[in-house]
C-alpha cells in the first residue's frame, strides 16, 4: 500500500458569495443566515455564514480528488462545527492518515480538520475511506 500513517495534504479555498449562492441553489437550503444579509446581521453571528455542509462538501472534494485522491470512496464522515465560516473566509482543509484500518481492503481513517485564515479550527472531524488497492 502506498499510504502510511501520518501522510497528509492540505488545500485552501475562499468562501465566496458565488459559492454560497450555488450551494443554496443545489441543496435547496436558503436559510436566511446564509443568504440574507439583513437577517444574518440580526443573528448571533452578526453576518452571513457558509453552510456547514458546504464546508463538508469541500472536505469531500479534497478527499476524492486530491488526498487520498481519485477512486477513494467514503464510508463514513464525522464533523463537529467548532466556529462559523463567514463569507470571505479563506479556509485550509487538512486531511491526514490517522490509521490504516485494513491494508488488504484499503480502508483508511483520516483526520479532517478545517482552519480559517486566523488559524482557528472551524471543523474537527474524521473520515473512514476505501482507497483503490493494487491487484497482487
Amino acid at each position: 500500500m502506498k499510504y502510511t500513517v501520518g501522510m497528509s495534504e492540505e488545500i485552501k479555498s475562499t468562501i465566496t458569495e458565488d459559492i454560497v449562492k450555488a450551494f443554496a441553489e443545489l441543496s435547496g437550503d436558503f436559510n436566511p443566515i446564509h443568504v440574507d444579509e439583513t437577517a444574518a446581521r440580526a443573528s448571533q453571528f452578526g453576518k452571513r455564514i457558509a453552510h456547514g455542509m458546504l464546508v463538508g462538501s469541500l472536505i469531500s472534494a479534497h478527499i476524492g480528488m486530491r488526498f487520498p485522491g481519485e477512486g477513494t470512496i467514503y464510508l463514513e464522515q464525522d464533523m463537529k462545527f467548532i466556529k462559523p465560516v463567514y463569507l470571505g473566509d479563506e479556509i485550509r482543509i487538512v486531511a491526514q492518515i490517522k490509521s490504516i484500518r485494513n491494508e488488504e481492503k484499503g480502508i483508511l481513517e483520516l483526520s479532517t480538520i478545517v482552519y480559517n485564515q486566523r488559524e482557528e479550527m472551524v471543523v474537527d472531524g474524521y473520515a473512514i475511506v476505501k482507497v483503490p488497492v493494487e491487484e497482487k
